[in-house]
């Protein structure tokens, strides 16, 4: 079965994998010639290279120079290979310390800094799932420092826990949408503003202003503003101030 999430290897496996507790496997097999840090480097290169369908066990094991079934004396299969390599990249993101600042200055750092990583890594949207994160020292670090943005906010540690799900529902759903609108760009060799230039024509034709007032009027002001039908800077900035209003509900109650 291919792994298309995290949290879908055997559990007791994965974990002993993350925190580095994984016994040498007891049958026979070639000997180690290589590192797991080693493996999952080269597992990450090519998921930032070529995409995560490039991430098989017989191309980890060509990058590294060793047989396919060497790595299986790492990682029992690809599941935890995916385990690994998303608490790798959550290991290595930066964790500047909060100094003082307003909550809400410290979640939009937390919504721009799951901004950057998905977008440098597009393939984490992918198999990111936040129902089952890998529970490996990457993970526990990224979610101690992003639940100590929210410090001070006065709400509870289930509404705490729940009001970062819900931030980082939000960039994971907008990184998704960026990256399907590149790919689309990418995949057509057309730009939005080319799109839109070219079933203009037709568009005006077919679409009846009176039969479809707000959608012609509204949509052509959208389109007119964001030079697109969607525009991933404005939907980022509009959709992260009103996630964060309505967090401010909740901070802001018992005010």
């Amino acid at each position: 079965m291919a792994a298309s999430s995290t949290g879908s290897g055997e559990p007791s496996r994965t974990l002993a994998l993350l925190w580095g507790e994984a016994a040498a496997s007891g049958r026979r097999g070639p000997a180690r010639s290589a590192s797991l840090d080693q493996l999952v480097d080269a597992a990450l290169e090519l998921a930032d290279e070529q995409g995560l369908a490039a991430v098989t066990i017989r191309a980890v094991a060509q990058r590294i120079g060793v047989s396919p079934m060497s790595v299986y004396t790492y990682v029992p299969g690809k599941p935890e290979l995916l385990d690994l390599m998303v608490d790798a990249r959550y290991l290595r993101m930066g964790r500047p310390p909060w100094d003082g600042e307003p909550w809400r200055d410290r979640l939009t750092a937390v919504a721009e800094v799951n901004r950057a990583l998905l977008t440098a890594h597009p393939w984490l949207t992918e198999v990111a799932a936040l129902s089952r994160p890998p529970l490996g020292p990457g993970v526990m670090a990224k979610y101690e420092h992003e639940l100590a943005a929210f410090d001070d906010t006065g709400l509870s540690d289930v509404d705490t826990d729940a009001a970062l799900t819900y931030l980082l529902g939000f960039v994971q759903a907008h990184c998704r949408s960026a990256h399907d609108a590149a790919r689309v760009t990418t995949d057509t060799a057309m730009s939005d503003a080319d799109w839109w230039a070219v079933n203009a024509p037709l568009l005006e034709r077919v679409l009846d202003a009176e039969a479809y007032p707000r959608a012609a009027r509204i949509g052509s002001a959208a389109g007119e503003a964001q030079g697109s039908a969607w525009d991933a800077a404005h939907a980022w900035r509009f959709g992260l101030a009103r996630t964060l209003d309505g967090l401010a509900v909740l901070v802001d109650r018992d005010d």
